[in-house]
């Protein structure tokens, strides 16, 4: 397997657990019974959870798209140093950004951010 597609498998992994994460963020602030229902009515959460909770809805949207150059990579045939540097730092900025935003360190957190969109730009850059 090629080791961007290693990577990729990895930040599915990270998004599942920054699912977990969410979840039991929320958990602690509605219960589960809350969570469990149709969650109509269901407060915002707040706090640590809250952030956890976006922190994951912009894993999923950061991960279509380093899915989608990772798979165009190797199906084209371009993967190279510079692909997986790039896979490389996305992944690593994505973690940190996940702690980041847990901790709720907003500057840091859009630096990191801006860090994962380079990772993405490297492999877009060996595509064109």
């Amino acid at each position: 397997m090629k080791p961007e597609l290693s990577l990729l498998v990895w930040a599915t992994l990270l998004t599942l657990v920054q699912a977990v994460v969410a979840v039991q963020g929320a958990m602690m602030q509605v219960g589960l019974p809350m969570l469990a229902g149709n969650r109509e009515g269901m407060p915002e959460i707040r706090g640590w959870g809250g952030r956890a909770a976006r922190a994951h809805r912009n894993m999923l949207e950061n991960l279509v798209l380093f899915a989608a150059l990772v798979l165009a990579a190797v199906i084209a045939g371009k993967t190279n140093s510079t692909t997986l540097l790039g896979a490389q730092i996305f992944l690593y900025a994505r973690i940190a950004y996940a702690l980041v935003y847990i901790a709720g360190i907003p500057w840091l957190r859009t630096g990191v951010w801006g860090v994962s969109v380079v990772g993405l730009a490297m492999i877009f850059l060996q595509l064109i």
